[in-house]
């Protein structure tokens, strides 16, 4: 009697327990059955950086969840970057990844909310790492899902390889059969369908180059007269097992004059690859193959079209961001640099999210967005890529910098007139100071020809410090063994340039035409230097972004043609020294 007792007991405590767990299964999976998968499309798309994209579209009928579930293969977990989802008018929505598939184990799941409003047809988007993607003797095979994985069965489900142009499938080796083909349907998709495959195809040289692109930096300037130039600069890094000798770029889609450079400012070969509605991109040839694990700097200078005032001094500028990229890029920034003396009026500091900041100083502004993992897909997604920018310029501040310097240069003048026109204190007698001559010699024919030996050594000094410093930048000596041989030429240099000046005191205590020479080499010198200097500081402010690209050029001719003004008239000088001693 006491056993049976307790054996009633016991079934009315475990009925205890397990009603409400049955309950809220029962409900759980009523919720589930308030809407069904009626189609899904699969499709699998290599960029030109070997990342993979994998996008689910998924159309559904009845009424959506609060939260939607769709998972991978756990395998695939590891390659995954980033998950992106958003509905048919583009709104985009959260993700929860990492999560498990329900009861599911081997999946790699993600959570997505579904707010009030959100259509019925959702696009969930896995960019896979280029891990994925591995070279064989023959081509390329890709780790892929198969399928995508849902907690109910999907009505029909059809899947698409696009792979890059040129390209040819071997086979698509999958759970449920061989295909020798790009695409494959399947109807009634079972639930939690674990599906892992493997691709194997041959791809035309080129069009596919396994990098890493560690950043990209973006500036735009905006010069006073509404002239807009960019420059992105690329960290590129080879992930391959061979090398590479080009990459292909994608530029914004009104950019033009396009100039490419390396990390040690050589123009690179560039050609215009493909351009669409969508699509602008350039294959820049490297100055030097990039093998395996290395790592190299492009940089791409270009012009936008102008920007013109809305109304009054208001400039609205409608940037897209991060245009289409048919590659994956970890970091990446855009800087826009407005004219000296403007204000950035939107967007203001409280519409700035924390992936934004705007920078003031006292005469210029900026502002820098920010993101991480960027590719082709961030453009479909206007809200998280067009940028409206406005801004208040006074075309009077073009006049701000010219009229200080007037102003500095009419009050040194005004000083140093004051000090001359001072008077001078009584008893003294202003001294004149006798030119210095060189004691004790005659100018003679020896003197003329060491002086023009003398500049003749020089002039190849020069040229090899300057094959010294090539060779050091482009990594072909140490550098170690570079400082201690650019020294020694120094060296050398002093000394001939001691012995140069005091045969120049020669030459000018000689009088007449002698000393008319050396005037005119000592002024065609200090061209020489002033230019070297203009050219080193026109270097500097056209990276800095301060000069436009069309203004850089101009400069860098004129000075260029200075510079062979000057030699010119020094090797004629010379010449007609040499001419003195035949």
């Amino acid at each position: 009697m006491k056993k049976s007792a307790v054996i009633f007991a016991l079934t009315l405590f475990t009925l205890a327990i397990s009603l409400p767990l049955s309950l809220n299964l029962q409900a759980a999976y009523a919720q589930s059955t308030n809407y069904t998968i009626q189609h899904v499309d699969h499709n699998i798309q290599i960029l030109h950086s070997g990342h993979i994209v994998v996008t689910d579209t998924i159309q559904i009928t009845g009424t959506l969840p609060e939260t939607f579930q769709i998972g991978v293969p756990y395998k695939f977990g590891s390659f995954l970057l980033e998950t992106i989802a958003y509905d048919t008018n583009y709104k985009a929505l959260s993700v929860a990844s990492g999560v498990q598939l329900q009861e599911q184990s081997g999946f790699y799941g993600v959570t997505i909310s579904l707010p009030q409003g959100t259509a019925n047809t959702l696009t969930v988007v896995f960019i896979l790492s280029n891990n994925a993607l591995t070279s064989t003797s023959t081509g390329f095979a890709l780790d892929f899902p198969a399928y995508p994985g849902f907690s109910q069965t999907t009505a029909d489900c059809n899947v698409t390889l696009t792979l890059p142009s040129g390209s040819t499938i071997v086979g698509i080796d999958k759970p449920d059969g061989v295909v020798n083909a790009t695409s494959y349907t399947k109807n009634n998709l079972a639930a939690f369908t674990y599906a892992p495959a493997t691709a194997t195809f041959s791809a035309t040289p080129g069009y596919i180059q396994k990098v890493n692109i560690s950043s990209l930096k973006r500036q735009i300037n905006i010069s006073p007269s509404g002239a807009i130039t960019g420059t992105d600069s690329y960290r590129i890094v080879n992930n391959s097992t061979g090398s590479i000798s080009s990459f292909i770029v994608n530029l914004p889609l009104n950019a033009t004059n396009v100039i490419a450079r390396d990390q040690f400012g050589r123009i690179l070969a560039t050609s215009l690859y493909q351009t669409n509605s969508l699509i602008l991109a350039q294959n820049v040839t490297l100055a030097v193959r990039m093998s395996a694990g290395d790592s190299t700097d492009i940089t791409l200078d270009y012009s936008l079209p102008n920007t013109t005032p809305a109304q009054g001094a208001r400039y609205n500028l409608n940037l897209d961001l991060f245009a289409y990229f048919n590659y994956y890029i970890d970091s990446a920034s855009v800087t826009i640099t407005p004219p000296e003396g403007a204000t950035i009026v939107a967007p203001t500091l409280s519409q700035i999210g924390t992936s934004a900041a705007l920078s003031r100083n006292v005469f210029q502004e900026s502002l820098t967005v920010n993101k991480q993992g960027i590719s082709y897909v961030d453009s479909i997604i206007p809200s998280q890529d067009i940028a409206t920018i406005s801004f208040d310029y006074n075309s009077l501040w073009i006049a701000f910098r010219a009229t200080s310097w007037m102003w500095v240069v009419a009050i040194v003048g005004v000083v140093i007139i004051a000090m001359l026109m001072r008077p001078k204190a009584k008893g003294t007698v202003p001294r004149r100071s006798a030119p210095k001559m060189v004691a004790g010699q005659a100018l003679g024919p020896e003197h003329i020809r060491e002086f023009t030996d003398a500049y003749e050594e020089k002039n190849k000094i020069t040229q090899e410090i300057r094959s010294l410093e090539a060779r050091a930048q482009h990594g072909r000596i140490p550098r170690r063994r570079y400082k201690v041989q650019r020294r020694a030429l120094e060296m050398r240099l002093e000394t001939i340039d001691h012995n140069i000046a005091k045969l120049k005191g020669i030459l000018r205590g000689a009088g007449g035409t002698y000393s008319d020479i050396v005037r005119q080499l000592e002024a065609a010198e200090g061209e020489q230097n002033e230019v070297n200097m203009n050219l080193k500081n026109i270097e500097a402010r056209h990276e800095t972004g301060e000069i436009p690209l069309e203004a850089y050029r101009k400069q860098l001719n004129d000075l260029e043609r200075r510079k062979e003004k000057a030699e010119s008239t020094i090797n004629g000088l010379l010449l007609r020294l040499r001419g003195e001693i035949q």
